[in-house]
């Protein structure tokens, strides 16, 4: 019997150190100032450096980070493109890229959500390893869910499985469609967590000079 896999949800992986050095020193300053803001400060006074995720203002019009945004925009092409969209009439937007860190002492997380409005979302990590926090995509099919049986191999990942996680190490990049739910671990704090975070939109070429 054939077994055909039918709408199937691309994630993106790449290992690219190029950046990794020079966006871990451009971003140190948006982190600082991201815990410089009068409700970080309040924060930092009443619970310390604990169960935040310091999140930078957007880094679009930057230049220290335009190798990154033209290497990932040229890659997010190709992600549509591979998908089977008619790449020729569109190009890629930029809606959003910002940097997050985690907190030092640990409880940083991100609940469950979606982009709904963009067609690429990605992350570039620039610290992580093996006791960092990491990104956990959830099954997009609504009838998947509601359906769901018990697995036989909590371990492996099947065509019925629910989630899915990446251990990310420092280097490495991900691309995957903005309709798909995803979050971060509770990160314990036992090693920094830093990365970059980006939503891309296909723009049709003839409008793309009005955004």
């Amino acid at each position: 019997m054939y077994i055909n896999n039918y709408f199937v949800t691309p994630i993106w992986n790449e290992k690219k150190m190029d950046f990794v050095k020079s966006l871990n020193k451009a971003s140190d300053p948006y982190i600082k100032e991201a815990r410089k803001t009068p409700e970080a400060k309040q924060w930092l006074k009443k619970h310390g450096d604990f169960g935040r995720s310091w999140h930078s203002t957007q880094l679009l019009n930057d230049t220290q980070f335009m190798d990154f945004r033209n290497y990932v925009g040229q890659k997010a092409w190709e992600f549509l493109d591979h998908s089977g969209f008619d790449m020729s009439k569109y190009t890629t937007f930029f809606e959003q890229c910002w940097v997050q860190e985690f907190a030092k002492k640990g409880g940083g997380h991100h609940s469950a959500h979606i982009h709904w409005n963009t067609h690429v979302n990605g992350f570039y990590f620039l610290k992580a390893s093996e006791k960092t926090s990491f990104p956990v995509f959830h099954e997009p099919r609504t009838g998947a869910r509601a359906t769901k049986l018990h697995m036989k191999d909590q371990k492996g990942v099947w065509p019925g499985t629910e989630l899915i996680n990446f251990k990310p190490q420092p280097g490495l990049l991900m691309f995957f469609p903005g309709y798909l739910e995803h979050e971060f671990s509770v990160d314990y704090g036992k090693a920094p967590f830093r990365f970059i975070h980006f939503n891309i939109s296909a723009v049709l070429k003839e409008h793309a000079k009005d955004v």
